[in-house]
């Protein structure tokens, strides 16, 4: 089978000279890929003019439902590539890191993009900033969808969660991908590639894929691309300084090698939950992907008086692991995902033995249904560096595969220097049940690492691991990791977005975000605008109230019911003494309640449910005999997708009979798209 790649709508093969793609156990060839021929300006064109055009139609809340449909048709088909996925060496477990943790992502980035993004296609960062003392000019910053393409270079490791983790973030911002796999196991990436597709969800041009090299692609970027690259700090450094990527400004973000260490605290010794812990994590991460992760622990810091029993420890565990073939069920490990990544392996390997002791190795191999000859296996191997300040390999060294070196450390700031010593990585942790230690090394080794995990027997059994990114935390790291960032949220879809500063009249930016601001125009509604359907609210709807008086009454009557009796409110002599107040005042919650009366329509209508109250300030402080109104205005609309009902936003504000602000605040409130049956008329 040659692999095609996916261009323009099309499937393409290429041709020249081939690639062989083969069984991680067997040998067996498997596919052939070449992308020579292909006509990568046609792709960067495609995605710009077609892709991107048909994404930023799409709200965000819109793209969402994509993904979360995306995701549900890659689940009900992801046996498909569980089969495939044992090609690359993957075992059943293995598998599901890649392929249920690829789906995942999307899930959560679906999540994420109807809860935490606007039903609309502009994104606000931060408040908006007074400019002039008038209030007719104020500025705002805000995020606005790049008009290029998303250039996905992924590693081999996973091919399936490299991909998908890329595309959620990026399809999020409106932005069209390129997917460029790595070779070795393009045939993997390939097949969910086809899925996605085939499910014929997302719009014309937003996906394209590459089988091969990247030809002369990077010679078509502009300014409006983005560059993902996973894989090495050579590659990296090689495409970072592109001659077109530095003319042209090309965003570009790296995740590359990096030494990750886990350090022991001093109070896990031998016995406690911690140190079991430890090596249980150790182990699993040496194991997993058989060592192919760019997040599993190179450097196993322990305190130097736990060291024999931590290297003893980890023996012993790892001789209980099965290594073969991933098909079989009693195997634990499989093989690297090629020969030559088992080639680059054991060179590496063979550097740090120079200056590390090895504890158990390649000698011990023993398969279960594989041969070694023809199976890229390696056997999972521990070393000891006794002499971690002299040495150099285990600072600089990272063997892609199934290997870990133990390090001992005398104290905690040598156990931070040796960690660092890796100058940056992607991921640190710690295993201490010292609150006050873990700390301390959380803080030493944050300049140094893009996250830092901490475990104990607290938090032990809901932990995901030392080496499991997260679609909500950033992955990425500083330094030797590549320097860039991926995933965090909402924080992974800004990556391809451009933040550009708006200065104008509040008219102006109302109508540029979608939001309401303070001092635009108001529309004055026939009807309360609670009367209204979800579709017929309109940005601006204002009502505004008449007055009520606070009585002494009030206060001490809300006092009763609340419970709340602090001396501000309830003693006049305490209350004089208070710099603020002078006086007694009534509770901040009474007027809350006081103004909900003030605006509330109380018939049944459109409004389903008040959910909340946002950003609520006292500003003045309201006495006996002072009298309050409402003005309360649709700020912001946000359709919940097949739900019969949207999110409408309220800027509501109190004011006292001067005219000064008492409270600002935003009221949250469901609101059905139909009239309720038997509501009165408006």
């Amino acid at each position: 089978m040659q692999l095609q790649s996916f261009i323009a709508g099309h499937w393409v093969s290429g041709i020249g000279r081939m690639s062989a793609l083969c069984d991680a156990t067997t040998g067996e060839l498997i596919a052939n890929a070449s992308s020579e021929g292909l006509d990568f300006s046609a792709m960067l064109e495609h995605a710009r003019r077609v892709g991107g055009t048909n994404l930023r139609r799409l709200t965000f809340h819109e793209r969402a439902a994509r993904l979360k449909a995306l995701a549900k048709y890659l689940t009900e088909r992801k046996e498909a590539l569980y089969d495939l996925s044992y090609a690359t060496g993957a075992t059943r477990a293995d598998a599901w890191i890649d392929i249920d943790g690829g789906i995942g992502t999307l899930f959560v980035y679906a999540s994420k993009g109807m809860k935490e993004l606007p039903d609309g296609r502009v994104y606000l960062d931060g408040p908006v900033e007074s400019l002039a003392k008038g209030g007719n000019f104020v500025g705002q910053h805000i995020y606005v969808s790049l008009e290029g393409a998303a250039v996905h270079i992924n590693a081999f490791n996973f091919p399936v969660w490299g991909m998908l983790e890329k595309l959620a973030p990026a399809l999020l911002a409106g932005v069209p991908a390129i997917v460029k796999p790595a070779t070795a196991t393009a045939y993997l990436a390939a097949r969910a590639f086809r899925q996605i597709v085939e499910s014929g969800l997302l719009p014309e041009g937003a996906v394209q894929l590459i089988c091969g090299g990247v030809g002369d692609l990077f010679e078509h970027l502009t300014c409006q691309d983005v560059i993902a690259f996973t894989g090495s700090a050579s590659t990296a450094r090689k495409l970072r300084t592109h001659p077109r990527v530095v003319d042209r400004a090309v965003r570009f973000t790296a995740e590359t090698d990096s030494l990750n260490s886990s350090v022991l605290g001093p109070d896990a010794v031998t016995g406690t939950p911690e140190f079991d812990l430890f090596v249980r994590e150790v182990v699993r991460e040496m194991t997993v992907k058989a060592g192919q992760k760019c997040t599993a622990i190179r450097k196993a810091i322990v305190p130097a008086g736990e060291c024999a029993a931590v290297l003893e420890a980890l023996r012993a565990a790892l001789a209980k692991v099965v290594i073969g073939d991933p098909r079989a069920e009693s195997v634990r490990m499989g093989p690297l995902a090629s020969l030559a990544q088992r080639r680059e392996v054991l060179e590496q390997l063979a550097r740090l033995q120079r200056e590390s002791a090895t504890v158990c190795g390649q000698g011990e191999l023993m398969l279960a249904g594989a041969d070694a000859e023809r199976g890229a296996f390696v056997a999972p191997t521990l070393l000891h560096c006794n002499d971690p300040q002299g040495a150099q390999a285990v600072h600089e060294v990272e063997a892609f595969g199934p290997v870990s070196t133990v390090v001992p450390y005398r104290t905690v700031d040598e156990a931070i220097d040796l960690a660092r010593r890796g100058e940056g990585s992607l991921v640190g942790s710690v295993f201490s049940a010292d609150d006050a230690i873990a700390a301390g090394l959380v803080l030493g080794l944050a300049p140094l690492h893009g996250r830092i995990l901490v475990v104990n027997r607290h938090c032990a059994k809901d932990s995901t691991g030392h080496g499991s990114p997260l679609p909500h935390l950033v992955h990425g790291g500083p330094g030797r990791a590549g320097g860039g960032e991926e995933l965090g949220g909402i924080r992974g879809v800004l990556h391809y977005m451009q933040r550009t500063a708006v200065q104008g009249t509040p008219d102006l930016l109302t109508a540029v975000t979608g939001r309401w601001v303070g001092g635009s125009r108001e529309l004055d509604p026939l009807v309360h605008p609670f009367r209204k359907t979800f579709g017929a609210v309109r940005i601006g709807d204002t009502f505004r109230s008449g007055e009520r008086e606070v009585t002494l009454e009030d206060i001490e009557r809300f006092a009763a019911l609340s419970g709340d009796h602090f001396y501000a409110h309830m003693d006049e002599a305490a209350a004089r003494r208070n710099p603020l107040f002078g006086g007694r005042v009534a509770h901040g919650y009474f007027l809350i309640a006081a103004a909900a009366g003030l605006f509330v329509d109380p018939p049944l209508g459109p409004v389903l449910a008040n959910y909340g109250i946002d950003g609520l300030r006292f500003t003045q402080p309201i006495r006996p005999g002072d009298r309050i109104r409402v003005r309360l205005t649709c700020k912001e609309k946000s359709l919940r997708i097949g739900q019969g009902y949207g999110e409408v936003r309220w800027d509501t504000q109190i004011t006292n009979h001067n005219g000064l602000t008492v409270a600002q605040y935003d009221v949250l409130t469901m609101v059905s798209e139909r009239d309720m049956p038997d509501a009165p008329p408006p």
